[in-house]
């Protein structure tokens, strides 16, 4: 069968899809990594303690299929932020969660809204979905459109706070007046919540419209287990129990989500050196003359670099991202969005990697 009739026996939505495109995943060694904002450091060492003891000597629960609703781990996620697990659901990734409220909540005849710049799947996954995507755009000021959000006619929106790819968070006061006008769902996607100095979390007890979607790829240094979830109220969870795919999530990052939830105190440590990173690099992108850096509640850093000429934009940006490249440091570059094309997302490393993130920005300064 030719290519072009396999294609005409496809879905036509599905032949006019573009995939998502993650950031490089580079294979060989040498590389300073600062493009996927994974976390610097290992999870919890409890996390491979819970793996070795659920696996055994012999891997034989491997043949066994996993708790079909992650329902241990919900009772800790339920534990750890004062709710009910009638108000969890477990995903795999927090990008599973996601779609899971595309299935429940939008068609071809009910939309979905969301803010532009902000997470790039948002879109992909509603275009698999065959439906329609209406976005708010930001200006470069990243104040948060209040009235637009809350005139908007979608049956759910998604709002990321803090902000992907620019790093600025939105205060609760700010959310709570989209909730009290807003008639849709609102879900409120922190990813990066744990790096933020407010979360949406305390909404949830009056507003039963809210949704908030974590991960523990960032923080908890589990991006290779693909964990995520959702927080909402029972009603919501239960439609989102009925899109979910029968066990969606493997015994291993069961009992790893579990570990990491419940050492608490080695996270906060992470967190802190982390933000202490992060915090210490915008210092000296500040110091970087000319240069405008968005103040961040996250593990990364969106700038606007200048050359040394003091020129700024899309093609000073694209110069900087290919010189680090050709020095083995990567970061992200968003070409798409007249917002985000002159600026770098940056990862925050470990301290030793950003020293050679400096050194390389230096390099291309004076070159």
């Amino acid at each position: 069968m030719a290519h072009s009739e396999i294609h005409s026996l496809a879905l036509p939505h599905v032949t006019r899809l573009h995939a998502y495109t993650p950031g490089l995943q580079p294979t060989e060694k040498g590389w300073v990594k600062l493009n996927t904002n994974e976390c610097p450091y290992p999870p919890s060492p409890r996390v491979a303690e819970a793996i070795r003891a659920e696996t055994g000597p012999d891997g034989a629960s491997l043949r066994l299929y996993p708790n079909p609703t992650s329902q241990p781990l919900r009772r800790v996620v339920a534990r750890l932020h004062g709710l009910t697990e009638a108000q969890v659901c477990i995903g795999n990734g927090s990008d599973d969660i996601l779609n899971l409220l595309i299935r429940a909540f939008v068609s071809s005849d009910s939309e979905l809204g969301n803010t532009v710049p902000s997470y790039s799947l948002y879109p992909v996954l509603v275009e698999i979905q065959d439906g329609k995507v209406t976005p708010i755009e930001f200006d470069r000021s990243m104040k948060l459109p209040l009235e637009r959000i809350a005139a908007s006619t979608a049956k759910i929106f998604f709002l990321t706070s803090p902000n992907a790819p620019t790093g600025v968070a939105f205060s609760n006061a700010e959310l709570e007046q989209v909730l009290a006008r807003f008639q849709g769902i609102l879900v409120v996607d922190e990813a990066y919540g744990p790096f933020a100095d407010e979360n949406a979390v305390p909404l949830l007890a009056k507003y039963p419209r809210l949704v908030v979607v974590r991960t523990l790829s960032k923080a908890h240094a589990l991006a290779g287990a693909r964990l995520g979830y959702a927080l909402g109220h029972p009603e919501l969870i239960d439609l989102l129990d009925r899109v979910r795919d029968s066990y969606n999530v493997n015994r291993l990052s069961q009992v790893a989500g579990i570990a990491a939830l419940e050492d608490g105190a080695y996270y906060d440590g992470v967190i802190a050196r982390i933000r202490a990173t992060r915090d210490a690099c915008l210092r000296d992108l500040t110091q970087r003359r000319g240069w405008f850096t968005y103040p961040s509640q996250t593990n990364f850093i969106f700038t606007e670099p200048r050359n040394a000429r003091g020129e700024a934009g899309p093609a000073v940006a694209k110069s900087l991202y290919d010189h680090l490249y050709a020095n083995k440091v990567l970061v992200r570059y968003f070409a798409s969005h007249a917002l985000t094309a002159p600026f770098l997302r940056i990862s925050v490393g470990t301290d030793a990697e950003m020293a050679a993130l400096n050194s390389t920005i230096d390099s291309w300064q004076t070159a």
